[in-house]
C-alpha cells in the first residue's frame, strides 16, 4: 500500500443524519487530490439501517428513532460509550479492494483488543469483531466512485440493552459486549488514540 497522507478528526458526540450527511458531501465533492480523513466520534441513540436492510430486524424500537441509511449491512445500534471510527479513503487511489479494506479495519480492532488480552476474532461470513460468541466491533460501509465512507462501531462502555430490541446485524439471538465487560477502563477518546496506531499501520 503507498504512502499517502491523511486527516484525522475528532468530532465528539455529533448527530448521525448530519453526519452522514457530510460523509457525502465529502465523498461527492472529492477529486484525485483530496486527502483522505478518519473520523472519530460518538452519536446519541439511534438504530441505523442499512440501504437493503430488512426492517423486520427492528423488533421493538421504543423511543429510539430509526435512520435508514446508504451503508451496507442490516440494522444497527448506535449510542453513547460507543466508538464510532468513519473511514473516508480513497480505495482506488490506495489501490486496495473493499474486502481488503474491511480486513483492516477487522485486524487493526483485534490487535487493539488483544493489548488487554482480549481474545478477539473474525468470521469470514459476517463482518466485525467476535470475542467468543459475543459480538464487540461492526463494520458497514459505502463505497462510492473507488472511495468509500461509513466505517466501524466498537463498543467501549455504552448501555448495551437497546442491542436486544434488534436482531443485531440481522443475526437472531446475537450477544453484544463491549471493553468495559472485561475490565477495560478507557474512554471512548482514549481506545480511539490507540486504536488509531493501528490503523495508521494499514495506511503507512
Amino acid at each position: 500500500m503507498p504512502s499517502l497522507p491523511f486527516e484525522v478528526k475528532h468530532l465528539g458526540l455529533v448527530n448521525y443524519e448530519s453526519t452522514c450527511q457530510s460523509m457525502q458531501a465529502y465523498t461527492q465533492q472529492r477529486d484525485e487530490n483530496t486527502p483522505d480523513q478518519i473520523w472519530f466520534l460518538e452519536h446519541p441513540a439511534v438504530f441505523t439501517l442499512g440501504y437493503a436492510g430488512d426492517p423486520s430486524h427492528i423488533l421493538n424500537p421504543g423511543s429510539i428513532p430509526i435512520v435508514k441509511t446508504d451503508r451496507g449491512g442490516q440494522v444497527t445500534y448506535h449510542g453513547p460509550g460507543q466508538l464510532i471510527v468513519y473511514t473516508l479513503i480513497d480505495l482506488k487511489r490506495r489501490k486496495i479492494g473493499i474486502k481488503q479494506w474491511v480486513k483492516h479495519l477487522e485486524q487493526s480492532t483485534v490487535s487493539l483488543l488483544k493489548e488487554f488480552n482480549i481474545p478477539a476474532s473474525t468470521r469470514c461470513n459476517a463482518p466485525g469483531v467476535y470475542v467468543n460468541d459475543a459480538k464487540i466491533c461492526s463494520i458497514g460501509l459505502r463505497v462510492r466512485h473507488g472511495c468509500t465512507y461509513h466505517g466501524l462501531a466498537l463498543n467501549v462502555n455504552m448501555d448495551l440493552e437497546p442491542f436486544s430490541r434488534i436482531n443485531p446485524c440481522g443475526m437472531s439471538n446475537l450477544a453484544m459486549t463491549q471493553l468495559a465487560d472485561f475490565g477495560v477502563p478507557l474512554s471512548v477518546h482514549e481506545v480511539s488514540e490507540r486504536l488509531m496506531k493501528y490503523l495508521r499501520e494499514h495506511l503507512a
